[in-house]
């Protein structure tokens, strides 16, 4: 990375958006690409973008750098699967440099596990501490079903790894109707006994899958009611500004975290926005509303092009999505794929 000596200072002014929220939480996937084809994220026949279309490591360091300076405190790299780019790891190390300077306050990574056995050691070498692991079931039959190319053996020796590697590790589930919603009770007691945090999401109207919606969907407000029925859940005061409630489970002495994009609008405190490979803005997952970044990136060697875009796109941030699913006609509510914008 050329930039990887200097970090600029935080002297930019702060991201605050209509609302009175200041933006201090980016996540920027950084490809489209993912070794696996998960059934309510992906078609099976994806058409991924041209890698020429991607911005290339140097520039998603620069564009993050940028968004430090204005105040971001977390970080989290997201795909597709952001470990299946080439040379992701050299990324890790150059945005690194801001923890070391204190300018960030974490660098995560969102990933599926699969290529965890191989970079966990590295991750936590260049000062990565917790990462998030999608994981929808502990059978090897439905993990396949589920995301068509999968091997489950190969997630689960990842997760052991970024385990042995010191990484706090959170599993994140999404609720499928008739697919996993009877094994989430003895998912969360393994999660929970190997020390990891589980979260609970419910579908999600993003893209075309290829399926039903409506055949997907579980309301977490069921599933919950029926852990009470077994298990004692104490909410938690727990925020990140971020969509998640949680509770603590008194059985298991874990934490348990619900995600729900329509049974309860999480919008309040909204701390973030997301940038996708291709340096489009976003600053509302379930929203239409796109700022093109690259423009402005490639046309300066200096960021005041791409801090006056970023203002624009703060400036018209809104208060909430309009996650639905639509009944009527079997449609998602908004159009791109959860892989192109960066779960």
């Amino acid at each position: 990375m050329t930039s990887a000596e200097t970090t600029p200072p935080n002297l930019g002014a702060p991201m605050i958006d209509p609302f009175g929220r200041t933006i201090s939480y980016l996540r920027v996937s950084i490809t489209d690409r993912c070794d696996f084809r998960c059934v309510y994220c992906m078609s099976e026949d994806m058409n991924f973008l041209p890698r020429a279309d991607l911005l290339t490591l140097e520039e998603l360091d620069r564009l993050c750098s940028a968004f430090i300076a204005r105040g971001v405190r977390k970080l989290r790299l997201t795909g597709g699967e952001p470990l299946v780019r080439r040379n992701m790891m050299s990324l890790v190390r150059s945005l690194s440099r801001h923890l070391t300077t204190g300018a960030l306050g974490e660098l995560t990574l969102t990933t599926n596990g699969s290529q965890l056995a191989k970079y966990a050691a590295e991750l936590a070498d260049f000062g990565v501490k917790r990462i998030n692991v999608s994981l929808d079931t502990l059978n090897a039959a439905t993990f396949k079903s589920i995301t068509r190319w999968g091997e489950l053996d190969r997630v689960l020796d990842g997760i052991k790894a970024a385990l042995a590697a010191g990484l706090a590790v959170k599993i994140n589930t999404v609720a499928l109707k008739g697919v996993n919603e009877d094994e989430i009770p003895s998912l969360m007691e393994w999660a929970h006994g190997l020390g990891m945090g589980l979260t609970l999401i419910e579908v999600m109207p993003l893209g075309d899958v290829g399926e039903g919606r409506i055949d997907q969907y579980v309301p977490l407000s069921l599933i919950r009611a029926r852990l009470a029925n077994n298990y004692t859940l104490t909410d938690l005061p727990d925020s990140t500004g971020g969509p998640a409630r949680y509770v603590r489970v008194g059985e298991t002495g874990g934490r348990l975290g619900f995600i729900t994009p329509l049974t309860h609008n999480f919008c309040e405190s909204c701390n973030r926005v997301r940038v996708t490979c291709t340096g489009t803005l976003h600053t509302c997952l379930g929203q239409e509303d796109a700022t093109d970044l690259r423009r402005p990136l490639r046309a300066s060697a200096d960021d005041d092009l791409l801090n006056a875009a970023i203002d624009r796109a703060i400036g018209t941030k809104p208060k909430g999505h309009d996650f639905i699913i639509d009944r009527r006609h079997n449609r998602p509510s908004v159009g791109r794929h959860m892989s192109v914008t960066g779960g």
